[in-house]
């Protein structure tokens, strides 16, 4: 079994430098984990000490059921692939998937056997006797990946991989990666600051910042149901719009009175929001809940706010529209034909019922 458990892991640098603070991470047999964050959130650093390649100042690290605190790397029975693919320039392809192998002193035959099953299934067979010189991006990563599956580990750990390569090929190596995972059934620790990376690929996705976990769940809940503003803002792209406001209560109903526009809190919330009656909140509401009212029927016109365009970027089946409503600015996600004219006004609609409320002062959700 490969579970890998984290147990209270903190690490610190020479200087009092915290990096991480106390995490505590349970990985399942066959898991695939994301963890993400923003640079310096002591993501990598939770990987290297998975890894043994650094050494927590408190904690254990388990792996299946041993302790491997005071286990070296090459005892770990995991494999690591990098950001810069690091791989020896003066071999072959074939024997940079085969040096680890050839360290441990495999049998020829067997070596030969699994740098080929490796190469079938990453689709690299005719590169074996290339120089990486000779080799994209692309497919330096592939052999990076292949010299790990050669070792079937327990564990393999990803150090942002996709990080040097361009966006056409980032798309093409997580899907691979993400077919190889269901391919292998093997527990995989995936380390990326690009959260779409983390949203299509992970079971369930660690959020880090500052070196702390902030959540760990599931894509979609981590989207629908964010535990604070930090990864309402960090998940999704566009990221989520943020508006200072009021709760103000008249004629009986609950509003959120941002300055320039009111819209009305729908029943089902008023329960989490009426005890910030009169208090200043966060209202947050991600791009493609707001909608332009030329193509929304039937809109309520208590969910409906005036707003300049002042700039559209067309993505194609999409476009990105910055507006601005005298007080905040937001950004709506709207269909790609859909393109109102610069600078002037235009009506919007709220979703009401995909809105998410965060205190003000400490930041976590409200609802």
């Amino acid at each position: 079994m490969a579970q890998v458990s984290l147990k209270n892991i903190s690490k610190a640098f020479p200087g009092n430098i915290w990096a991480i603070r106390d995490i505590n991470l349970g990985i399942e047999n066959k898991e695939f984990v994301v963890l993400v964050g923003p640079s310096g959130c002591g993501k990598s650093t939770t990987l290297r000490i998975i890894a043994g390649l650094e050494e927590a100042t408190d904690g254990s690290v388990y792996i299946g059921d041993q302790l491997v605190n005071d286990v070296p790397p090459k005892d770990r029975n995991i494999a690591m692939v990098f950001q810069n693919y690091a791989l020896y320039p003066h071999m072959s392809v074939y024997d940079n998937m085969a040096f680890g192998l050839k360290l441990r002193k495999y049998p020829k035959q067997e070596i030969e056997t699994r740098v080929k099953e490796a190469a079938t299934i990453l689709g690299i067979e005719k590169l074996l006797n290339r120089k990486p010189r000779e080799l994209s991006g692309g497919q330096r990563q592939r052999v990076a990946v292949g010299r790990a599956i050669v070792r079937k580990p327990l564990v393999f750990l990803f150090d942002e991989p996709l990080s040097n390569l361009d966006a056409k090929m980032r798309v093409q190596m997580r899907t691979e990666i993400k077919k190889l995972h269901i391919r292998l059934q093997t527990t995989m620790i995936y380390v990326t600051h690009d959260q779409t990376e983390a949203m299509t690929m992970g079971d369930r996705i660690v959020v880090m910042k500052d070196g702390y976990i902030q959540q760990i769940a599931d894509p979609i809940t981590l989207y629908d149901k964010p535990i604070n503003r930090f990864v309402a803002g960090f998940i999704g792209s566009p990221p989520m719009n943020f508006i200072k406001g009021t709760i103000i209560k008249k004629n009986g109903k609950f509003y959120f009175n941002e300055g320039k526009f009111q819209v009305k809190i729908i029943d089902a919330m008023i329960k989490n929001i009426a005890p910030h009656l009169d208090k200043e909140v966060i209202f947050g509401i991600r791009p493609e809940d707001i909608y332009d009212k030329l193509f929304v029927t039937d809109a309520p016109p208590e969910n409906t706010i005036k707003a300049t365009c002042e700039v559209i970027e067309p993505m194609g089946s999409e476009a990105y529209l910055y507006l601005n409503t005298g007080k905040s600015s937001l950004v709506a996600k709207v269909g790609g034909h859909d393109k109102p004219m610069i600078n002037q006004d235009m009506d919007l609609v709220f979703d009401m019922s995909k809105i998410h409320f965060f205190d003000k002062d400490k930041d976590n959700t409200i609802i």
